[in-house]
């Protein structure tokens, strides 16, 4: 049977529990299009960011 070598400290046992506390990303209504994207990230479907054109979009014919 597997047995610790030393006790685990209190500092590294919180460190190890640190990830419980995330929390699920949260999602925003884009004023534009209406589609549902994460904050300060850019809408892949229209290719826009802060209301300006950043990516250029593939037509779906293609």
């Amino acid at each position: 049977m597997a047995v610790p070598k030393r006790k685990t400290s209190p500092s590294r046992r919180g460190m190890r529990r640190s990830a419980d506390a995330l929390k699920q990303p949260s999602y925003i209504e884009d004023k534009d299009s209406g589609e549902f994207r994460r904050p300060h990230h850019l809408d892949l479907k229209t290719g826009m960011y802060k209301g300006r054109q950043v990516l250029k979009v593939k037509s779906a014919e293609a």
